[in-house]
């Protein structure tokens, strides 16, 4: 027959097990997270570069001159098909998450990666490959200081997630209207509330995604799901904030 004390260090052996096991899944799902946003944005970032290389030819006088296949991409009414499918897709991709097995939904994402990384090939007529460069690591850097942030913060930032995704409403709008517009001083004005607001996001999205985990009750398809889900979250995050910066920080051809 146990005692007192037997039964009492049972309980604490059960109870501090549970708690490893939801540690170690939880760090199983966050990395999951992790990989597959790594995934899509290393798919974005050679598709934009093999794109740009097919798009571009030397021309006879020095300098770059557009292929066919880059007239097509980038002067032709295919560039504002190849603007507006992300946004499109994004609408059908969180409208079918939840039909969807999830290795259907990480292959649409990936299909989506590559998708923007034909759209974000542009960058490199603009902007100079050592400051796309530069602007990436910053990006990176201050991307996983706010996701650790996220991740670690005892503070409820859930407040501050509709805060910003009013935020990101307005922004959106204000870069429609600046695209008829064309003014200098309105596009470096959201480009600086474009970073600050993704910044926000990418700590609010961090910290929802492990509640989810943790309070979300999840199976192995759901949790599959709310993976690719949540690595997109975070890739357009990471992605939204690199172009702001870039439009703020990059050295132009």
């Amino acid at each position: 027959m146990q005692t007192n004390e037997q039964n009492r260090i049972a309980y604490g052996a059960t109870t501090t097990r549970s708690q490893v096991e939801i540690d170690q899944g939880l760090r199983a799902f966050m990395l999951g997270v992790y990989n597959n946003m790594v995934l899509g944005l290393a798919i974005t970032g050679l598709v934009a570069l093999g794109a740009f290389m097919m798009a571009t030819t030397t021309a006879p006088g020095g300098g770059l001159a557009l292929t066919a296949f880059g007239e097509a991409i980038y002067m032709s009414p295919l560039r504002w098909v190849l603007m507006l499918s992300p946004l499109a897709f994004i609408f059908f991709f969180a409208f079918k998450i939840e039909s969807l097995k999830p290795q259907t939904a990480l292959m649409m994402f990936l299909g989506f990666a590559a998708l923007m990384g034909i759209s974000m090939s542009a960058i490199f007529l603009v902007f100079t490959g050592q400051s796309i460069t530069q602007v990436f690591f910053i990006t990176a850097a201050a991307f996983g200081g706010l996701s650790l942030y996220g991740y670690t913060t005892k503070r409820s930032l859930s407040g501050m997630g509709s805060f910003l995704v009013m935020g990101l409403i307005g922004l959106i709008l204000a870069m429609i209207v600046n695209l008829f517009l064309g003014s200098g001083a309105l596009g470096f004005v959201v480009s600086v509330i474009g970073v600050f607001i993704f910044a926000g996001l990418t700590a609010w999205d961090t910290q929802r995604l492990k509640e989810m985990y943790l309070y979300g009750n999840l199976n192995a398809d759901s949790a599959g799901r709310a993976s690719v889900m949540g690595a997109l979250s975070l890739y357009l995050n990471f992605v939204n904030m690199f172009q702001f910066l870039l439009a703020l920080l990059g050295n132009r051809e």
